[in-house]
């Protein structure tokens, strides 16, 4: 379960991030409460993926180029019809794409913690940069986005690809955390969700950045 609300909490709050980026000055405070919960919702999914449940666990599901390459070539050979390969978690080419929009969202979140909008609006911690390394900061936030809405719809179509093609669902899962005992060996079942660690995790998260913001230096853009 933690990992299915992070998945579709990442949705909405990105979803807000760019909404609010499109609406005008006035929108930046939710822009920026939009990045925090991106934020505080990536770094949660990296830790989970050393401490969660066993197929949110990077040691589960991401692997090395042999495995990969080797899965890549049975989806050649056999393109179309029902699979006759299931994962339980995350196949091996999805692995790496968690890696890939874990890493961008981060990327994405942390830059706009430094960044401006050249009018008068600046990201909380722009007072521990320099004038010059937030306009930089600020430009890598907006190029990040691009490459963002592209691994996005890589994943859309991916999702598309699995389930009309592959007769493979991944949307249901998603939903509600279950695949068939076909798919699922009883040794790979998982009993709980650890639902109380992940709830400890938010909030010593959610706390350590309010605390960052709050001691983060006070900055206009009257400096310019």
């Amino acid at each position: 379960m933690p990992t299915r609300i992070t998945h579709w909490a990442l949705v909405l709050a990105v979803s807000g991030s760019w909404i609010t980026s499109k609406l005008g000055s006035s929108y930046f405070p939710y822009h920026v409460y939009c990045g925090y919960t991106v934020l505080i919702l990536v770094v949660f999914r990296i830790l989970w993926g050393f401490v969660g449940t066993r197929h949110a666990r990077f040691a589960h599901f991401v692997c090395g180029p042999v495995r990969v390459m080797r899965y890549l070539r049975y989806l050649r050979e056999h393109a179309i019809g029902a699979p006759a390969h299931h994962s339980v978690g995350h196949n091996p080419l999805g692995g790496w794409s968690v890696l890939l929009l874990l890493g961008l969202l981060l990327a994405q979140a942390g830059t706009g913690l430094f960044a401006n909008d050249e009018i008068d609006n600046t990201g909380p911690f722009f007072g521990w940069v320099t004038e010059h390394g937030s306009n930089l900061l600020s430009g890598y936030h907006r190029r990040l986005f691009a490459l963002i809405e592209i691994a996005v719809a890589l994943h859309l179509v991916a999702v598309v690809y699995y389930t009309a093609v592959r007769r493979d669902s991944l949307i249901r899962p998603m939903f509600t955390g279950r695949k068939s005992a076909a798919q699922v060996p009883a040794s790979e079942e998982i009993i709980g969700s650890r639902l109380g660690l992940a709830g400890l995790i938010v909030l010593l998260l959610v706390a350590a950045l309010a605390l960052a913001v709050h001691l983060a230096p006070e900055a206009t853009l009257s400096v310019f």
